[in-house]
């Protein structure tokens, strides 16, 4: 996170990609490169120096994912889909979405999910969550959980051996 500076009013377009692609250990980065690579975050909220949440612009190219299916402890999260058709994936349930549609996942629901693009054009949306210190993320499909430490998160396998 940045530290606060008193910004001025920008078009949110013009606030620089956010430069790390993923915080995935590198064996999850490896095994996901063709579907990160088509994933954009601006970080809003970082821009200007909020602590307590966090918001992105995000571009999903054609067959990009926003993250691997997963559901928070104490994080809630939202997102509104400003332009393009993502699929919601909710546990096993898919839902086709479109431009003005939001959904929220509540903390500790245990509920999995995340946003595919399997259409050729570009998804545009706002995602809003929570900074909560001490979450864990569980992964539906994958050998991976995640903890917040000291604003940063730490990765390990679900045995809880690290990667």
């Amino acid at each position: 996170m940045t530290e606060f500076t008193n910004r001025e009013p920008i078009l949110a377009q013009d606030i620089p990609v956010r430069s790390k692609a993923s915080n995935y250990p590198e064996e999850i980065k490896i095994m996901l490169a063709s579907k990160l690579q088509g994933r954009e975050k601006r970080a809003l909220g970082d821009f200007f120096g909020l602590n307590n949440f966090g918001v992105n612009l995000t571009r999903l190219a054609p067959n990009a994912v926003s993250a691997l299916c997963h559901s928070h402890s104490k994080q809630d999260e939202f997102i509104y889909i400003l332009s393009g058709r993502p699929t919601l994936q909710l546990q096993e349930s898919r839902i086709q979405l479109s431009p003005g549609m939001c959904a929220g996942f509540k903390a500790a629901s245990g509920v999995a999910h995340c946003l595919l693009n399997e259409t050729n054009d570009e998804v545009i949306y706002l995602e809003v969550g929570d900074r909560t210190e001490n979450d864990e993320a569980t992964y539906l499909n994958d050998d991976l959980k995640a903890r917040t430490y000291e604003g940063l998160w730490v990765f390990s396998h679900k045995d809880d051996t690290p990667y």
